[in-house]
């Protein structure tokens, strides 16, 4: 079984849907013969190189709204996001471009880290403040995975891999990807949004069956498990 996973660097619900599907897979039988694969999206393409301002003082400006209200809000994330073991500390987060650590992210799959490196670099950005722009921080993020920090800085300074990163973007394009993260089952199953474990679960149960049956005529409804208004981020913006 095969799942793709668009999502952002910088997208809290990411991180937080991530770790549902893995929750799902860790008590999924087959889940030894599922291969997960990440897909670069950017909620914010044009966000600069470096913070000029933080993560509570940006969303107040882009939104219209008090920088007590986004406050609020990154509160509430971050006590969502405790419910599945993970750390956000919105205080430090580094508001930067995350073009380059989608890069990066496709240079460690081809170096066999995909999922080493994408849990890094989404630990980095919510949890220890990096800057997902800086080719020092990003080296030494990669360093930590088990790559050469010595060998990214060098993929780093070139364009190396940003045909990936826009192919990924322009075929979440074609799939009507406006939000994320955004998974996809196999080519034919797509949940959106950091949905709840037991959606999760559902859906890897109906492709799993799909899989190891004979094929025959059905026709094939939403799954049980409510799926609607899910929790995610779209243009810059993250529902709660």
């Amino acid at each position: 079984m095969r799942i793709d996973v668009w999502s952002d660097n910088a997208c809290p619900f990411c991180y937080i849907g991530k770790r549902r599907l893995e929750n799902a897979l860790s008590q999924f039988e087959g889940r030894d013969k599922v291969e997960v694969v990440f897909r670069s999206f950017q909620l914010d393409p044009s966000a600069p190189a470096h913070a000029t301002q933080d993560v509570h003082d940006m969303l107040a400006a882009k939104y219209g709204m008090t920088r007590e209200k986004a406050v609020a809000m990154n509160a509430q994330l971050t006590e969502q996001a405790k419910g599945v073991d993970l750390e956000f500390n919105f205080d430090s987060v580094q508001h930067t471009n995350t073009f380059d650590s989608h890069r990066l992210s496709h240079y460690a799959a081809a170096k066999g880290k995909g999922p080493e490196m994408s849990e890094r670099l989404l630990r980095a950005y919510f949890t220890d403040g990096h800057n997902l722009a800086d080719h020092q921080e990003l080296a030494s993020m990669a360093a930590e995975v088990g790559l050469d920090a010595a060998d990214v800085a060098a993929m780093l300074e070139t364009d190396a891999y940003a045909d990936k990163v826009r192919a990924d973007i322009a075929q979440g394009e074609r799939l009507n990807v406006t939000g994320v993260p955004f998974f996809v089952f196999n080519n034919k199953y797509a949940v959106s949004g950091a949905q709840p474990g037991p959606v999760f679960s559902e859906v890897l149960d109906t492709v799993w069956a799909e899989e190891h049956s004979a094929p025959v005529l059905q026709t094939i409804g939403q799954p049980k498990a409510k799926a609607a208004d899910a929790e995610g981020c779209d243009d810059g913006s993250c529902s709660i």
